[in-house]
Parts: structure tokens; C-alpha cells; sequence
């Protein structure tokens, strides 16, 4: 717990698609993104950096979701992908797998898949055991 090297989520929003609108393509970005709309692509946080994704009550994506940190309270057809947390809100429903290190599922929200733990760190923590000699 301390020590802890987990990167916070952005407590700002520097991009928002308002309701009504429809994106057709992937989108890539950096900070805080607040979907209300429709997107029928990827989202992915630039670069691998600590990116905040947002998703309100009206939001529908399709497509994979590639963040650090996820909010979710709208419609989600493919698999997120969180590196660190991810809040599934009362209104949320997801269509897909999701990979989360940190997991928060409010009532009311639904998942159709798998939700898979992520421990970066545990392949490094396998310890091999040699198979003892016949003596």
C-alpha cells in the first residue's frame, strides 16, 4: 500500500464528445476524456500515459478501450483494458471482458464476459521448482 507507484487518475477533463454525437474512427488521447456520445472505434490513452476515460449514462461505445483508469456508466461493446481502475457505475453495461487491476461494481451494473484480474507483477514472483533427483 505505501509506496505504491500506481498512477492517479486525472481529476480534470480535457476533452468531451456531447451527446449527439457520433465518431466513426479510433480515438487516441492524453488527460481526462468524458464520452456522452456515440464512438464506433478504439479509445486508447496516448502513449501508454495515464489517460482518465469517462463514460456518462448516454454514452454507447464499440470498439476496445485501452486506459489507465475507466468510469463507466453507459454502453460498452468490446473488451476495456485497465491498467489501473476501473468503476463500473449503476447504469453501466458491458459487452465484453474486463481487465482491470483495481474494481469497483456499483448495483445495476451489468458485464456479459470475464472479469480478469491484472497483476503485471506476478510472473516475476513464480518461483521454478526443480523436479527433486532420484536418490
Amino acid at each position: 500500500m505505501f509506496g505504491n507507484k500506481s498512477s492517479k487518475p486525472q481529476n480534470r477533463i480535457d476533452c468531451l464528445i456531447g451527446a449527439g454525437t457520433v465518431i466513426e474512427g479510433n480515438i487516441t488521447f492524453a488527460g481526462g476524456l468524458r464520452v456522452d456520445g456515440k464512438v464506433r472505434g478504439n479509445i486508447m490513452a496516448a502513449d501508454d500515459k495515464p489517460g482518465t476515460l469517462v463514460l456518462s449514462e448516454q454514452a454507447q461505445i464499440e470498439g476496445e478501450i485501452h486506459v489507465s483508469h475507466a468510469v463507466i456508466n453507459g454502453t460498452v461493446t468490446g473488451p476495456v483494458h485497465a491498467t489501473e481502475y476501473v468503476e463500473l457505475q449503476a447504469k453501466a453495461n458491458v459487452t465484453g471482458d474486463v481487465h482491470y487491476k483495481s474494481l469497483e461494481v456499483q448495483l445495476g451494473a451489468v458485464v456479459q464476459g470475464r472479469l480478469v484480474y491484472q497483476n503485471e507483477g506476478k510472473s516475476e514472483k513464480v518461483v521454478q521448482f526443480k523436479p527433486a533427483s532420484a536418490d
